[in-house]
């Protein structure tokens, strides 16, 4: 067949642009064709009405579902919906046509309805096709944390009949069991349940030539210990929480002087704990969210370095400058800091899974259902958050922090555990999470 995979964006390190990577990947070993429309690929923009963070769609996003009054009323609201819409639709139908297309992918556009005209306009081109099709919800719009306040009852509208669709020729695919069991409950949908995977099979990644200079490049002495958070910048990911335990970590480094790393290295008066952020701060909705951890690193005096602009989905040079690829973060990472309050799955906890690093993760309700049972190490921040009415970010119990920080300390110096440790959680990432479980669920849904 010849499949169309669509979403806002592609090519990048945000988790829908990996998963579809690694669905692309699969659908081409069975012996498809696969091709990408998007409104931004590898950073540039191809057709900006497809895209999600343009200003017109935050503004139909915050009047459809936050109640922001970003538009005077409702007709004004309904009249640029439909001006988008039909924008949108001369380019996907060329597509469908120019590709002589079999088969639709949806990726997150009939869920988490960032771009509401894009959501209306593949609906309305795709009745007017003779196409399957097939949808994957990463996310939904009413889980996010501020809950739904629909702007007018136009909005409403759109969310009952397109968000997503029930058309009964439609396949569903979600990524968890709560995504499963809400989309059935608010939409009488039934889906298929296909996690995240990982490429376990893949070449480990290592130390070579391109990547020697990693930490000179950024700033980063020989010394020091990396702690690596590669989620994009947004506020669901509770990147403050990495602060803390790094603060924490900081107060017992006197009594770390001397003693020998997992690595070999020794820790010395020289060597530095530093939190580095590899992911963007491009769908940030706030737009305040990477000033404000920068405030609060520097308050508790936490090294705190921001990569983004040097990483990216594979290794390139753009203007004589190197970019690295997110998998070389990992290759220098000592430890890996997760502590997301909510997530769709959790691409990067099998990223750290691959990469055999130890991971300091906050279990968020889909980890507790859907892969906390599998029986993986990992440093764990509890399950229960609070949040600063000043600062809008969050925070928890100072000894569970306390208690994190040893134990990620416990994992730099004690090079028999962390093996162990890291080579369980590879192989059972491996048992569950694989490519090769991606290849039998997907055979099974095309077959049907």
């Amino acid at each position: 067949m010849n499949i169309m995979m669509i979403h806002y964006k592609t090519g990048g390190t945000d988790g829908v642009s990996l998963e579809m990577d690694k669905w692309k990947k699969t659908f081409e070993k069975m012996g498809h064709r696969v091709y990408y429309l998007s409104g931004e690929c590898n950073n540039k923009i191809l057709h900006p009405s497809l895209y999600h963070i343009t200003d017109i769609a935050k503004r139909f996003y915050s009047y459809s579902f936050e109640g922001e009054h970003s538009f005077t009323n409702e007709k004004e609201y309904k009249k640029n919906v439909q001006i988008e819409v039909n924008k949108i639709k001369p380019i996907i139908n060329s597509f469908i046509n120019d590709h002589n297309i079999d088969l639709i992918v949806v990726q997150n556009i009939w869920s988490v309805a960032m771009n509401v005209a894009l959501a209306i306009a593949l609906e309305e081109v795709i009745e007017n096709n003779n196409v399957k099709v097939l949808a994957q919800h990463h996310d939904f719009f009413w889980e996010r944390k501020k809950g739904v306040h629909y702007g007018c009852d136009f909005s409403k509208e759109i969310a009952n009949k397109y968000i997503p669709p029930t058309n009964p020729r439609y396949k569903h695919v979600v990524i968890n069991q709560q995504g499963h069991d809400t989309l059935l409950k608010k939409k009488n949908i039934e889906s298929t349940i296909v996690p995240n995977v990982f490429d376990f099979e893949a070449p480990l990644w290592k130390k070579d030539l391109y990547n020697s200079d990693f930490k000179s490049s950024l700033g980063i002495n020989e010394n020091d210990i990396i702690i690596l958070q590669a989620t994009r910048i947004v506020n669901r990911k509770a990147i403050e929480l990495a602060i803390d335990v790094v603060n924490k970590m900081n107060l017992l480094k006197d009594q770390l002087i001397g003693k020998q790393l997992y690595n070999n290295h020794k820790f010395n008066n020289k060597s530095n704990f530093v939190l580095v952020l590899a992911g963007y701060d491009f769908d940030d909705s706030t737009q305040t969210y990477l000033s404000r951890l920068k405030a609060h690193a520097l308050s508790l005096d936490v090294d705190l370095r921001v990569i983004s602009d040097r990483v990216s989905h594979e290794r390139e040079i753009v203007n004589n400058q190197k970019i690295y690829s997110l998998w070389d973060c990992y290759v220098y990472s000592d430890l890996i800091t997760y502590p997301s309050y909510w997530e769709g799955w959790g691409n990067q906890f099998l990223e750290g899974l691959f990469a055999k690093v130890p991971m300091i993760v906050y279990e968020y309700p889909v980890f507790l259902t859907d892969i906390k049972n599998k029986g993986f190490d990992y440093i764990s921040l509890g399950n229960k958050y609070k949040v600063n009415p000043t600062t809008d970010l969050v925070y928890i119990e100072d000894y569970i922090l306390t208690k994190a920080a040893k134990s990620a300390i416990e994992y730099l110096f004690n090079k028999e555990k962390r093996e162990i440790s890291t080579n369980k959680n590879f192989e059972i990432g491996k048992k569950y999470f694989s490519f090769d479980s991606l290849y039998k669920q997907l055979s099974k849904i095309l077959i049907s």
